[in-house]
């Protein structure tokens, strides 16, 4: 067996598994009781989506906009647009959470932003963005156990955390020293085809690439607090829907609900869409806080609305990118 096929039936099995677990939480909370609690939000589902367009996306679309130098910087209401196609196709898209970034790399390059700019600066901002979660969810964290007196996460969490950030400051310390060359090398000696040794110098334009972004550290620090933000300014589109379910709506209660389901679905990152497991997170922080198991549910379905409302237009535009794209290679080859 082939090793696509091997990770297709990894991705099914672990989408398989997530749609079980979904299925057996609305069953055990009860479909009808979860059902009425998201109808109660109404109005809110459309705040919502409204909200988390105009807010916490524009901020990441920012957040990747100071990365790029002044002279190949793009537009930011094209990097905002190109971040939304991102978001829709690593929500929707079986591709764990990486096609999204691969898919914005791309859209860069193909409205003009150099290709070793644009790979590198979303890797940058890949990086840096599970940097600054960490943060996040420290702060979650802490204001968790401020609020319920639980200290029985902070152990798990924190060790979780760790690791996280020990494995990404190690594929910086990579990044720093030139994966990419290292790569396209191995590539071209197992290949032994002299054909490929453009690909080794590709591999050193991008590493050195890399590392002038990194130099740029006004630009880091100000994608590290545009990210921040964000994430802080998420919590506001949780804070509506508690409102609109008349629960428990403070803003503390918002982010660490943010703070928390976000890192559990990190953690899940296999599982497409992270279906099931966003829900157990729902449910199990909601119950730490009082939120009573149906509404919990429901504040995880508003958010599936809101993923299903942006991604599915954002799909369809990207489908249009590349059907467009096909067509004038096909045109440009029938001219020849």
């Amino acid at each position: 067996m082939k090793a696509p096929s091997k990770i297709q039936i990894a991705v099914w099995l672990f989408g398989l598994a997530g749609a079980a677990l979904f299925t057996f939480l609305l069953i055990h909370q009860g479909a009808a009781q979860v059902g009425k609690a998201f109808a109660a939000a109404g109005w809110a589902i459309v705040v919502v989506v409204a909200y988390h367009f105009a807010v916490p996306l524009f901020l990441d679309a920012l957040a990747w906009w100071v990365l790029f130098p002044r002279s190949d910087r793009l537009p930011l209401r094209k990097l905002f647009w190109m971040r939304w196609i991102g978001e829709s196709v690593s929500t929707l898209v079986p591709s764990a959470a990486v096609g999204g970034d691969i898919v914005r790399a791309r859209l860069a390059a193909i409205n003009g932003a150099p290709v070793p700019v644009a790979a590198g600066s979303v890797l940058v901002d890949l990086t840096l963005g599970v940097f600054t979660q960490a943060v996040f969810t420290v702060l979650g964290l802490v204001l968790l156990v401020d609020v319920t007196g639980q200290r029985d996460l902070v152990r798990p969490t924190l060790v979780g955390t760790l690791i996280g950030v020990a494995c990404v400051a190690g594929f910086y310390f990579v990044q720093r020293r030139g994966m990419f060359r290292f790569l396209a090398l191995f590539v071209t000696r197992v290949a032994n085809s002299p054909e490929w040794q453009s690909l080794v110098q590709s591999g050193e334009t991008l590493d050195r690439t890399i590392r002038t972004l990194y130099a740029r550290r006004r630009a880091v620090m100000m994608c590290c607090l545009w990210t921040i933000i964000s994430l802080v300014a998420g919590s506001g589109e949780i804070w509506i829907a508690l409102y609109a379910l008349n629960l428990h709506a403070t803003f503390v209660n918002a982010l660490v609900l943010q703070s928390t389901v976000l890192t559990i679905r990190a953690a899940a990152f296999a599982v497409p869409g992270g279906l099931g497991v966003q829900e157990g997170g729902y449910l199990f922080v909601g119950n730490l806080l009082g939120i009573p198991g149906d509404a919990a549910l429901a504040l995880s379905l508003i958010a599936r609305v809101r993923e299903l409302a942006l991604g599915i237009p954002g799909l369809i535009s990207w489908q249009l990118i590349e059907a467009r794209l096909l067509w004038r290679v096909r045109l440009a080859a029938m001219v020849r």
